[in-house]
């Protein structure tokens, strides 16, 4: 079973607003097996809206609306939904009690204004809203079912809980779960997964009774997977077996799951072996010491860390040797080596781990270009360096610098 999600608002055309709504939405139409095909978002225009309630009433058999269930002219949803089932408006005895009672009950004057909340499509069902004034709207067009909703997330919410779900149609269960990678790119993952990603057989539904995507956002690759199943232990048992492939042939470069960071696996496996971290940061400026500590307990394996951006800073608070800096310069294997060392050495720490690059958009060199990171990792297994080269704006350059060399670090805690 299907479902498109509707949005009104020229506040969310116009980047005012942010639409959390749909993907509320989304997520909840899943849990009783609903898909949901497609999210539209429509300005304040009565012809527009009406158009697309009546194209989302022949794509889907369920379609819900948040907004434009206001007082002021410019909500006009109501209007839009009776011209797409092709009747008139009427007031509707029971909501216009309660919008009276609402406005005597919180000692306000009612304007006439507020008594057009009343008026829903003649052959349509009011919906009782207990957190505001605008009822919602049940309807049915075509062969779908249609649900109007006001657009605040605090109503639209609570009313859907309390007075839609009853109303919905069950089409068994979808599981979500979300692999989290990182080491490689989004084209080499798919490579990899690309006949779990295939959906020619229908792209509307879930192909054989799961789908498998991806999506990237700051070098972190999560690959999503669905599974439907008439129950929660079917549909879990398949998203889980699709996920157990997933992970046999992505191997290591796959560090979590569902809420999972980087950050925060790191530090659970620092906390697991009974091992302690410092750091060493130059361009990232402290980054991995913040992601670090952004889990609660961080005391427990983290020891500290120090941002030592100037050569001075390096020399006096880390032991780097003068002639390393001035023979290599402070972007340098060697210097990056020294830094790690000194950090474990100067915390007594079982792990020093360091980053020192040219994070731009100055500083490079035919040699040396905008982008160049060095990370040095010292520990029980032993000592490494790695070179990279990101690209990007200067935050992106620090932020990847950060969380690839906390992925060197939790590889090496893998191994031991």
């Amino acid at each position: 079973m299907q479902a498109v999600i509707i949005s009104i608002g020229d506040e969310l055309l116009g980047g005012v607003s942010v639409d959390t709504n749909s993907a509320y939405l989304s997520r909840r139409l899943a849990e009783r097996g609903i898909v949901t095909v497609r999210h539209e978002t429509v300005g304040d225009d009565a012809g527009r809206i009406a158009v697309a309630i009546a194209r989302a009433a022949d794509e889907a058999e369920v379609v819900v609306v948040t907004g434009g269930l206001g007082p002021t002219p410019d909500d006009l949803t109501r209007k839009a939904l009776a011209a797409a089932m092709g009747v008139e408006l009427v007031e509707d005895a029971r909501s216009t009690e309660r919008i009276s009672a609402y406005f005597e009950r919180i000692g306000r004057q009612m304007k006439p204004s507020n008594l057009n909340q009343a008026m829903i499509p003649a052959g349509a069902e009011a919906i009782d809203n207990d957190f505001g004034t605008a009822p919602g709207i049940a309807a049915h067009l075509g062969g779908a079912r249609v649900f109007v909703l006001p657009g605040p997330p605090n109503e639209m919410t609570g009313m859907f809980e309390r007075k839609v779900t009853g109303r919905l149609p069950s089409a068994g269960v979808i599981v979500r779960k979300n692999l989290h990678a990182f080491g490689t790119g989004e084209s080499d993952i798919g490579e990899r997964i690309a006949d779990l990603m295939a959906r020619d057989a229908n792209p509307k539904a879930l192909p054989a009774g799961r789908q498998v995507g991806t999506t990237a956002k700051g070098g972190i690759i999560s690959i999503r997977i669905a599974a439907s199943g008439a129950a929660v232990g079917e549909a879990d048992a398949l998203a889980e077996k699709t996920a157990d492939e997933v992970r046999r042939r992505l191997g290591e470069i796959i560090f979590g799951q569902d809420d999972q960071t980087l950050p925060s696996v790191v530090a659970s496996a620092l906390k697991a072996a009974g091992l302690t971290l410092a750091v060493a940061e130059s361009c990232t400026g402290g980054m991995i010491a913040r992601m670090i500590t952004d889990t609660p307990g961080a005391s427990e394996y983290f020891l500290g860390g120090v941002v030592s951006y100037a050569n001075s800073a390096k020399v006096a608070m880390l032991g780097v040797r003068a002639d390393l800096l001035e023979a290599h310069g402070a972007v340098s294997e060697q210097v990056a080596a020294a830094m790690a060392e000194g950090a474990r050495e100067n915390f007594g720490s079982d792990f020093g781990l360091s980053v020192t690059g040219i994070a731009g958009p100055t500083g490079g060199s035919a040699d040396k270009p905008v982008g160049l990171v060095y990370i040095a990792l010292t520990g029980p297994g032993g000592s490494t360096v790695h070179r990279h080269i990101f690209s990007g704006a200067r935050n992106i350059i620090r932020r990847r610098a950060a969380l690839t060399a906390l992925n060197h670090l939790r590889l090496a805690l893998r191994s031991l």
